[in-house]
């Protein structure tokens, strides 16, 4: 595959201090779905699952605007970068005025920067999205999300466990479970219920646990001692469906850890 050159990088940069504006009334049912997909309480009236938000402003392209992973073609609010393999890195979460439900908000998402890196496994392109949901004149939740695309590398092994498995809590995701999370977020990411395709196009050993999923695991552990005032994660590695994952906690951090000892996912947050 050809390297990224520098024209093409200028080209995407061009996409910075781009916005895009979205009204949506929040539905309680549609919290209700994205709460029961997490393994939340269904009553959503009286407490919210973790990173609720992820409910609302959902992506919703036409067939016809679908690419061959399942992701929106490329273009349009996010720069057309053309490498192929696009994932969702990482995120720092403020949260504000609580979010109510049966009432309008707005989303405000900005891109606030395209940054390239070259390193031993080829091209990276990073976008950061500044995300700004606002209910009532107040401020609910600030995200910047972390966009990682890159070319389509080597295969990937399915991780061996260890003699000795990792200390933690065991979450254990099936099928139905990631099937339902995708529908709860309207993500058609191939990789995450097509096995074929996770195989033979993107070179994963099995179905391909959400970072997202992950991450509202690791809020519910966080939240277990209160309410969230910040919360920030990073994907570290994958972590594949048919294999425990090992939650941990420690002070202001919370893991994710593989059977093999990798941890995929760090995270850290502040309580209100």
């Amino acid at each position: 595959m050809n390297q990224v050159g520098q024209s093409q990088v200028n080209e995407w940069r061009q996409a910075i201090g781009r916005t895009e504006e979205r009204s949506e009334r929040l539905g309680t049912e549609s919290l209700r779905r994205f709460a029961l997909a997490v393994g939340s309480h269904a009553a959503v009236e009286k407490a919210a699952p973790p990173l609720s938000h992820w409910a609302f402003f959902l992506p919703a392209p036409e067939d016809e605007a679908i690419g061959a992973d399942g992701h929106p073609t490329r273009g349009g609010f996010l720069p057309g970068i053309t490498l192929p393999r696009r994932m969702f890195a990482a995120s720092k979460l403020e949260f504000g005025a609580p979010l109510l439900l049966e009432t309008d908000a707005r989303l405000v998402s900005r891109i606030a920067d395209v940054k390239h890196k070259r390193g031993r496994s080829g091209d990276l392109v990073f976008v950061e999205v500044e995300r700004t949901i606002e209910q009532n004149g107040k401020v609910s939740v600030r995200e910047q999300q972390s966009l990682v695309y890159r070319g389509e590398g080597e295969p990937t092994a399915l991780p061996e466990a260890l003699p000795i498995l990792p200390a933690g809590e065991v979450w254990f995701p099936n099928a139905v479970n990631l099937f339902r999370f995708s529908a709860a977020t309207f993500n058609a990411h191939r990789i995450h219920y097509d096995l074929g395709y996770a195989r033979e196009i993107e070179g994963y050993p099995a179905l391909v646990v959400h970072g997202p999923f992950t991450a509202t695991k690791l809020a519910a552990v966080a939240m277990r001692n209160g309410p969230l005032k910040r919360f920030s994660f990073r994907a570290l590695a994958p972590i594949f469906l048919g294999q425990p994952i090992y939650l941990r906690s420690a002070g202001d951090m919370v893991e994710a850890v593989r059977c093999d000892g990798v941890v995929a996912m760090q995270a850290r947050f502040v309580l209100a």
